[in-house]
């Protein structure tokens, strides 16, 4: 008997062939996987647990990102903020807004001092810019009272008792929103909330871009949070507010202020804020957009980074008023041991005032005279406009005047000047400069009593 060989190619091709057939006459597959461990198998436990896996980080990444990975500009109607506009927050606003406002500005001009440059152009833009155009003030953050504490500083008090037409400010939900009755007061407040981690398309962001599309005024810390070491250092400008101003139905206004001072007034870890501290604050031209955007190349640039552009614009802005602040707050440091002068330098400063030629005393004061002419010489070379603000703020001068008003020093002076009197008569010398009053009226008076 022959031994009959088989090609294995027709073996393969006769299994294949079956494998078809009953496929096509039953409708079904055949498994070559015969000798598959069961839980490797479709409905095995370790399949099963690999597809929980998958599912449970797939979905992760869809909470944890829910902005699109391709940015594009979203529209926003002005309808989308039923709840803030309602009646009983309308009727809160009318109420908190102007109270809160005007005890913010008591504080921050009564107990402390602000020194403002360039107020004008905030006061522009807000009273003075197109009807319906809306409004972006942007500023460094230092302190958790920023706002209201230096926006009320800013404004008179007659505009902090229109609610209506007052900034709209953006705060975590995590500090601001913790439970129904702080979301309540800071609703109330015009305060609305974003939440961290969620991207620049959250709801927060899109209430905030209705509000400017209806015209209104939104104030807004592009750091997204406070500064880290008290104000020495600032953050860039996250990508959010690029959207804040691209996204608008009109190109807002967008005016840049920089402060200092405010890391001592409510320092980091303080739960009241501290009275006799000096604010200062500098507002920037506004900043223009017509570059990035009038251009034809602009409608072929992403919208990622025409929303960096904006952004690291405004950053640029924010950092160079940042340095302007910092070196006036140093100045300011070094003329105070010049200013932290004693009752007898003020009187000195009255006498200069008088004119002494009339009663041969000039030739007295001729030192000192220079000196003094040397010192107003130095502040009138600063190249930092005097501040736009009240009694707290209107410059050097006319702080020293008010320091020279005082009734007991005026009480010295008078002193002084009889006691260099007798001692000139005498022929002899006496050092003006280092003579206080209650010394000045003690020697006159033993001076009295001996020529008596």
């Amino acid at each position: 008997m022959g031994i009959q060989f088989v090609d294995k190619a027709d073996l393969w091709k006769s299994a294949l062939m079956l494998k078809l057939k009953l496929r096509d006459r039953f409708r079904i597959a055949v498994n070559d996987h015969r000798g598959r461990a069961t839980v490797f198998s479709p409905d095995g436990y370790f399949s099963s647990s690999i597809h929980r896996l998958t599912t449970r980080f797939r979905n992760f990444r869809r909470e944890s990102l829910p902005s699109p990975p391709a940015f594009y500009r979203r529209r926003v109607s002005k309808d989308m903020t039923a709840e803030e506009e309602s009646a009983l927050f309308r009727i809160l606003q009318a109420v908190a807004v102007p109270l809160i406002g005007n005890a913010c500005h008591v504080f921050m001009n009564g107990f402390n001092r602000v020194q403002v440059y360039g107020l004008e152009k905030l006061h522009d833009a807000l009273l003075n810019r197109p009807q319906n155009k809306p409004l972006v003030t942007v500023s460094n953050h230092v302190a958790s009272v920023d706002d209201p504490f230096v926006i009320a500083s800013l404004l008179p008090p007659k505009l902090l008792l229109d609610a209506r037409n007052l900034r709209w400010t953006l705060c975590a939900t995590d500090r601001c929103f913790k439970n129904p009755v702080t979301s309540a007061f800071f609703r109330s407040v015009k305060v609305l909330p974003v939440s961290r981690g969620e991207g620049i398309y959250q709801k927060g962001m899109d209430i905030a871009i209705s509000k400017l599309n209806s015209g209104g005024w939104v104030h807004i810390f592009p750091e997204g949070s406070r500064s880290r070491d008290g104000g020495k250092t600032m953050g860039s400008a996250k990508r959010g507010i690029g959207r804040l101003i691209l996204d608008a139905d009109t190109l807002p206004m967008v005016v840049p202020f920089v402060h200092t001072g405010m890391q001592d007034i409510m320092p980091v870890g303080a739960t009241v804020p501290r009275i006799g501290k000096t604010v200062t604050v500098i507002i920037g031209d506004p900043i223009h957009f017509n570059d990035l955007l009038g251009t034809e190349g602009a409608k072929h640039v992403s919208r990622k980074h025409l929303y960096d552009a904006v952004s690291s614009r405004i950053g640029q802005r924010l950092y160079e008023l940042k340095s302007q602040v910092d070196r006036i707050s140093l100045e300011q440091q070094f003329m105070m041991p010049l200013d932290a002068k004693t009752s007898s330098d003020h009187a000195a400063e009255i006498v200069h005032r008088v004119d002494w030629d009339s009663f041969g005393m000039v030739a007295q004061f001729s030192e000192e005279s220079s000196a003094i002419n040397k010192r107003i010489a130095q502040a009138d070379d600063c190249n930092v406009k005097s501040p736009k603000r009240g009694s707290s703020s209107e410059g050097v001068n006319s702080l020293k005047i008010k320091k020279l008003m005082d009734s007991t020093e005026m009480m010295g002076f008078a002193a002084r000047g009889m006691f260099v009197n007798e001692y000139k008569s005498r022929g002899e010398s006496v050092n003006f400069c280092k003579i206080g009053p209650l010394k000045a009226w003690n020697e006159y008076l033993e001076v009295i009593l001996v020529n008596r």
